[in-house]
């Protein structure tokens, strides 16, 4: 028997509010500028990264490699 998988569908939270964004601005609800239309994304984008980033340096400082 093999266990049991979580299936995960559909858009999440930063997608979701990424398109409500998108399409608020292309009705003219909303008077942004696209690159804060599409911030969910690259604030998401850049903390990965900042998490990534701090997780390589704990592990190079607890080597001594740095």
């Amino acid at each position: 028997m093999e266990p049991k998988q979580a299936k995960r569908s559909g858009m999440g939270f930063i997608g979701t509010l990424t398109l409500i964004l998108i399409v608020l601005k292309a009705f003219g609800l909303i008077d942004v500028s696209w690159l804060w239309v599409f911030s969910p994304v690259w604030i998401a984008a850049l903390f990965l990264l900042l998490v990534f980033g701090v997780i390589l340096a704990a592990g190079r400082l607890k080597k001594g490699r740095w």
